[in-house]
């Protein structure tokens, strides 16, 4: 009888490294030679899609995706005339919505929906409350952003597509209400310092909102006994890479060469945080790593572009984002100690079902 050859499995891995490195030195390039406005959005997003998918976005799904985001993001421009003629009000307002974005993603919603809630919630909202021609500008730089990023996702699963035996990833579990809430509460007070700070001077500390929802997102994942080497950890590799990139690309500075070094940064992170060189840390530690490095440098290149003196603008820069990476820690750290005991409390389900069982009659006996 004849033999049926077996199918050869193929790691996906390789691929999916190569995409997203490929895919974020694309964005870069494209978005910084088109002169687009608040250029390291598009990289940004080119990342956050391909850790978070491993099949192409079908027309459909990116054109919902895209009005996704701008009725989203556009929620934040209805919120900044409260924000600037009732401050606190506003404040507590954007606060309780950005707790819901968060928990609605982790109770099985949209993960991307959730996350253009909140961009547009703490973004939009502090830049509307400049002019809302700024917002409007930060709306059309996030929507402009997210085409480059789907259009340059299909371009690389294109030229390297997903082998066909391997399967579809599952979605991600649905966490009990109570976890969700504890977790969703985190991630939010670790986003409304950063998003007090922005107020103060939304066009020059906007990166700085990148930053925190990039650690709201991994306090989630992260437990609290690690939390100090995965979050304040990233953060300083992710400036150490930009300070090398910085020094290599001054060597020449072209459009082409910030291509190629961001590929090469980007293949270095991406083999980490698909495990193809395993390390102690866990992917969402290179996730906020390479977001680190991208952030932090294309504000740097927009500096000297703008004529600023870009290493004092760096070290201002880098400074915030250890001081919200340490507050991050701190915030795991309470937040876990004030964890109640499993079970624990007045309602608890023991307790219930034993006076469930026991009747008034027994109590009167008794």
């Amino acid at each position: 009888m004849p033999i049926e050859p077996q199918p050869v499995s193929i790691d996906p891995r390789g691929r999916r490294a190569v995409r997203m490195a490929l895919g974020t030195a694309l964005c870069t390039a494209i978005s910084f030679g088109l002169d687009m406005p608040i250029p390291m959005i598009a990289p940004v997003l080119a990342v956050l899609l391909m850790a978070s998918m491993n099949r192409p976005m079908s027309i459909k799904a990116a054109t919902g995706l895209v009005l996704v985001l701008l009725l989203t993001t556009g929620s934040g421009l209805l919120l900044s005339p409260i924000l600037r003629d009732y401050a606190f009000s506003g404040v507590l307002l954007i606060g309780l919505c950005v707790f819901l974005a968060f928990r609605y993603g982790m109770r099985g919603g949209n993960n991307l929906a959730s996350l253009f809630l909140i961009i547009g919630l703490t973004m939009i909202s502090a830049a509307g409350t400049i002019d809302v021609a700024v917002a409007a500008v930060v709306i059309e730089a996030l929507a402009k952003g997210m085409i480059v990023a789907i259009v340059v996702m299909r371009g690389c699963h294109a030229l390297l597509p997903e082998p066909a035996t391997v399967p579809v990833r599952p979605p991600a579990p649905v966490l009990p209400m109570h976890e969700a809430n504890r977790l969703a509460l985190r991630a939010t007070l670790v986003v409304l310092p950063a998003f007090l700070l922005t107020l103060n001077d939304p066009l020059g500390f906007m990166p700085i909102i990148l930053k925190s929802v990039s650690l709201g997102r991994q306090s989630c994942e992260t437990a609290a006994r690690g939390a100090a080497r995965e979050l304040l950890g990233s953060t300083l590799l992710g400036g150490a890479l930009a300070i090398i990139f910085w020094c290599v690309l001054s060597v020449w500075v072209n459009l082409w060469t910030f291509f190629l070094w961001m590929l090469l940064f980007g293949l270095v992170t991406a083999r980490n945080f698909y495990r193809l060189s395993p390390t102690r840390h866990p992917p969402s530690f290179w996730l906020n790593t390479l977001v680190t490095l991208v952030i932090l440098l294309g504000q740097s290149v927009q500096d000297s572009i703008a004529g600023k003196d870009v290493y004092t603008a760096f070290a201002v820069r880098m400074g915030l984002f250890i001081a919200i990476a340490l507050y991050a820690c701190l915030m795991l750290q309470v937040l876990t100690r004030a964890k109640p005991a499993h079970g624990s409390g007045i309602f608890h389900r023991s307790v219930l079902r034993r006076l469930k069982r026991s009747s008034p009659c027994q109590h009167q006996t008794r």
